[in-house]
């Protein structure tokens, strides 16, 4: 059993990720937690969670297909903190019910640095899970 304890973060595609951070900054007032120019990567502080902006001109953004619009999409993935998190056990788990599990590795999310695995769901949503 995964027990799921909340979102920790999600991923969005932008056209214009300045603007798109101009938005959640200015207009909701979130702030900037780590920005990672290179990659083309900024995270976004929302509370317990993050929002992280990912332009699609970047090395990230390029990896994700299409930009934003009707046939592209703009949330590349989300993912949910798992309590108690031991990667084999996620892995069995998964497995075990149909499940193809993707790249592993350790990442930057809300709570910090974390081990994490990335799934599809049924309807090929990018879902990360970590502890």
């Amino acid at each position: 059993m995964i027990n799921i304890t909340g979102i920790d973060h999600i991923v969005l595609r932008a056209r214009d990720a300045e603007a798109l951070i101009r938005f959640y900054v200015e207009v909701l007032g979130l702030t900037v937690e780590r920005r990672q120019d290179a990659i083309g990567l900024v995270q976004l502080r929302a509370g317990s969670s993050l929002i992280d902006i990912v332009g699609v001109d970047g090395p990230l953004g390029r990896m994700g297909g299409a930009a934003p619009g009707v046939e592209g999409r703009n949330l590349d993935h989300f993912c949910l903190t798992v309590a108690g998190f031991d990667l084999e056990t996620v892995k069995t788990h998964l497995v075990a019910h149909g499940v193809e599990v993707g790249e592993e590795g350790l990442r930057y999310g809300a709570g910090g640095q974390g081990l994490s695995i990335y799934l599809k769901d049924p309807e090929g949503n990018g879902v990360e899970l970590r502890g």
